[in-house]
């Protein structure tokens, strides 16, 4: 056999990583559906960060009050380049969180399981279609 078959290798391993990340991602806002506990929070800022490639994301942070009284200040872990529709800066917000660790939370309407879900479709088939591969090379040897 001869080495080229180390380049399919690269696909597997990014084929993993995407499928890991919307695994966690998945899994993530599941647990937040049974068993997070909702509050009505307060857009207080959008924290922008420039990405390497020029753009600019802006990632709303919510203010609001967790059921055993601690107050509550996090950024979301999603950035849009635009703010649409009541994300704006003093716009009222239905936040889930995690009533053990209150930094795992998902804004209602901005942080959508679509982005987790399409990391998990492109790295089963990254994943899936390099084994195939592998393993139609290995059987016709």
């Amino acid at each position: 056999m001869q080495r080229e078959w180390l380049f399919s290798l690269i696909p597997l391993a990014i084929g993993a990583v995407f499928l890991g990340f919307g695994v966690y991602g998945l899994r993530r806002a599941g647990a937040l559906r049974r068993t997070g506990v909702t509050a009505e929070g307060r857009i207080i800022r959008h924290e922008a960060r420039r990405e390497d490639e020029g753009a600019t994301f802006y990632y709303p942070v919510v203010a609001w009050t967790a059921r055993d009284g601690r107050e509550c200040e996090y950024a979301s872990r999603f950035g849009r380049g635009v703010v649409k529709g009541g994300f704006g800066v003093g716009a009222r917000v239905e936040v889930r969180y995690d009533p053990e660790d209150p930094r795992r939370y998902a804004i209602q309407g901005w942080d959508a399981a679509t982005v987790d879900l399409v990391f998990t479709v492109i790295g089963s088939v990254l994943t899936a279609g390099t084994v195939l591969t592998l393993l139609a090379r290995l059987l016709t040897l």
